[in-house]
């Protein structure tokens, strides 16, 4: 699932040989933004890694995620005073890590320096509720988006290509269109002339581009398919907040 993400990945098989990993990486000035930590290990168990790593100050930055074959009656304690972001029962189901991942990992831009993260429900929200049309290709950050959009309160309908955007818009009205730039059938760019040119401006939605991207010139080609703002993969909860919190009230309620 992380691969499907577009997130790098390396696996351990003790605990000795994460922390080991951790420190070979942070001396290459790399540091991994979550760590799923199995609670049962031989020879050191997952809240004796968990409490390794957050007396590092260079590897306490990481979100850790404790996984555990069974519950036990001090765990959710100690989770907390080892500022461990969630405790996951296994065998884990899709949609229990997912919304595991959205609360610990998205709730907050993501830290290059610092480890605090704040709940999603603690983050600014609109006045008002947004219908939102979500075009994007990619199972999982369809499943990360609508999770982020719907614990904010907003509605959500989704497409999987311009042209299944471009029919949902002609169904019915949205105040704000997050339009993936890739995607097969039809891209963002050409769904994006489209729309403007189908609909007057003060008529259609407020388009925001989402791209892998961060090349120079991009933001300036988003704009030129007139598209409204632009958010780099992957999302920061802070920039899309922004981003919701720009949005004219077309498509929404109170």
């Amino acid at each position: 699932m992380g691969q499907s993400l577009g997130w790098h990945m390396d696996l351990a098989t003790s605990g000795e040989q994460a922390l080991h990993m951790l420190q070979q990486r942070s001396a290459q000035g790399i540091f991994y933004q979550a760590i799923f930590v199995d609670w049962n290990m031989p020879h050191m168990d997952g809240f004796t890694v968990a409490e390794l790593i957050k007396e590092s100050p260079t590897l306490a930055r990481a979100t850790i995620m404790m996984l555990t074959s069974g519950s036990h009656p001090k765990d959710a304690a100690r989770c907390r005073e080892l500022g461990i972001a969630s405790y996951l029962t296994k065998p884990i189901k899709q949609s229990d890590l997912l919304n595991a991942i959205v609360t610990a990992l998205y709730s907050t831009s993501v830290p290059t320096r610092a480890s605090s993260l704040s709940p999603l429900s603690a983050l600014p929200k609109s006045p008002y509720v947004l219908r939102i049309l979500l075009v994007e290709d990619n199972p999982i950050n369809r499943r990360l988006a609508v999770l982020m959009l719907e614990k904010w309160g907003h509605s959500v309908v989704v497409a999987t290509n311009g042209r299944e955007a471009l029919s949902a818009l002609a169904r019915e009205p949205f105040a704000l269109v997050l339009m993936d730039v890739q995607m097969p059938e039809m891209d963002g760019f050409e769904a994006s002339r489209r729309i403007n040119a189908q609909w007057p401006a003060t008529k259609r939605p407020r388009i925001v581009a989402m791209t892998a991207n961060a090349m120079q010139g991009d933001r300036e080609m988003c704009l030129a398919a007139g598209m409204d703002d632009y958010l780099t993969k992957p999302i920061r909860v802070d920039a899309l907040v922004g981003a919701l919190q720009r949005t004219p009230a077309r498509g929404a309620s109170p």
